[in-house]
């Protein structure tokens, strides 16, 4: 065995690690809700603002059940979007459309579709699972003064809009810091930055703003959690098809 092979095992293993880290990082919140808001802005900087809110459930052994409700302005209110994120299988994505009177499923190739005209895809809305990707380890680095990982994952799913995607993971608490999104074609489609880190019940650390910039089109959007708390009483009957229609 070649010492160039065993150097790609060792940077597979080391990847897989750190996004394991990750994920077992993130473990035993059970449930949450938040109050967001999303800012969407085009290519000259012209803002709108959506009032959303989000109910999520752990799931153990599988992905996360994700309930997105929103509120304003009028043309989306009552719009409820209901996502089932997989470890091993597919994504399952399901929006209802108030005009419509009428719930729809998203189709798993048309999961790199914008989620609600944002620069967030459909797939983008689903909780990470370590078995989605396959892995590599980049280098060490800092970024915005802290140390990280830098490591390369690598969507297992065929529908995926994305070929990669280099993730900037800090070595403290294993959050996400920042993540750039290449299209098919490999060029860098977006970059995702996370800020304002926040400690909740001393144990679980969420990022008070994320921020997606479409490198291509210049667009972006912003997420703003205002709210945000565990152990609501959320169970799994609250994140079902029945619970899209009657969201308000």
């Amino acid at each position: 065995m070649t010492p160039i092979v065993k150097a790609d095992e060792e940077s597979e293993k080391e990847g897989l690690r750190i996004a394991t880290e990750r994920k077992n990082s993130d473990r035993g919140w059970d449930n949450s809700l938040a109050d967001m808001s999303m800012i969407l802005r085009n290519a000259q900087g012209q803002e709108s603002e959506r009032r959303l809110r989000v109910k999520t459930l752990e799931v153990q052994e599988d992905g996360d059940k994700a309930l997105t409700i929103f509120d304003s302005p009028r043309d989306v209110s009552g719009t409820a979007f209901l996502s089932f994120s997989h470890s091993k299988e597919p994504d399952e994505q399901w929006i209802y459309l108030p005009a419509l009177k009428r719930v729809k499923r998203i189709a798993s190739q048309n999961k790199s579709g914008p989620f609600m005209g944002s620069e967030f895809a459909f797939e983008d809305m689903t909780s990470f699972e370590v078995d989605k990707f396959t892995y590599d380890f980049l280098r060490e680095d800092t970024y915005q003064g802290d140390d990280v990982y830098v490591i390369t994952q690598i969507p297992q799913d065929d529908f995926s809009g994305y070929s990669k995607q280099i993730v900037w993971i800090d070595k403290e608490h294993y959050r996400v810091r920042k993540v750039e999104f290449f299209d098919r074609k490999g060029d860098l489609l977006k970059t995702l930055e996370f800020e304002d880190y926040t400690l909740f019940d001393d144990k679980f650390w969420r990022p008070l703003k994320s921020f997606m910039y479409n490198v291509q089109t210049q667009k972006s959007t912003e997420l703003i959690t205002h709210e945000l708390e565990f152990g609501v009483g959320l169970e799994d009957s609250d994140f079902d098809e029945n619970s899209l229609r009657r969201a308000r």
